[in-house]
């Protein structure tokens, strides 16, 4: 069968992450390559606050990861994520042959901005703030 290229963002327990991170991407990878895949790329996304609660945890740490595997294993790497304590959600997504070496360059070389990823706009206001009485 073809071997394709697929791009997983998983949602990982943030207090678990603390403890060791090392771990709990060891943890992943070894869920990915119990089914005989190749992991290329991975890295830390972001460690948010969620909009609602997923398993009653209100924050996650998000892990970007590309691998190599073929289609008929992804069953079971969902079913084998969904068993984990560690992680929360999974979305994996298969790449575009073009589009591989693009995007996994990308994700090793750049780091999120997390206002701008968050739709957010932080007030720059250059004027000196008042002080308090009290200071």
């Amino acid at each position: 069968m073809a071997i394709n290229t697929y791009e997983a963002m998983f949602l990982l327990d943030s207090a678990k992450v603390a403890v060791s991170w090392d771990d709990s991407v060891k943890h992943v990878h070894d869920i990915l390559t119990k089914h005989e895949s190749e992991i290329v790329a991975s890295r830390q996304w972001d460690e948010r606050r969620l909009a609602y609660p997923v398993e009653g945890h209100k924050k996650g740490t998000y892990l970007l990861t590309y691998f190599k595997t073929d289609a008929s294993a992804l069953k079971e790497i969902v079913a084998d994520c969904h068993l984990s304590d560690l992680v929360l959600r999974e979305l994996i997504l298969k790449v575009h042959p073009k589009l591989v070496d693009h995007l996994v360059n990308q994700a090793m070389t750049s780091t999120p901005n997390v206002e701008e990823e968050s739709g957010r706009e932080e007030d720059h206001d250059e004027r000196p703030r008042r002080r308090r009485r009290d200071d």
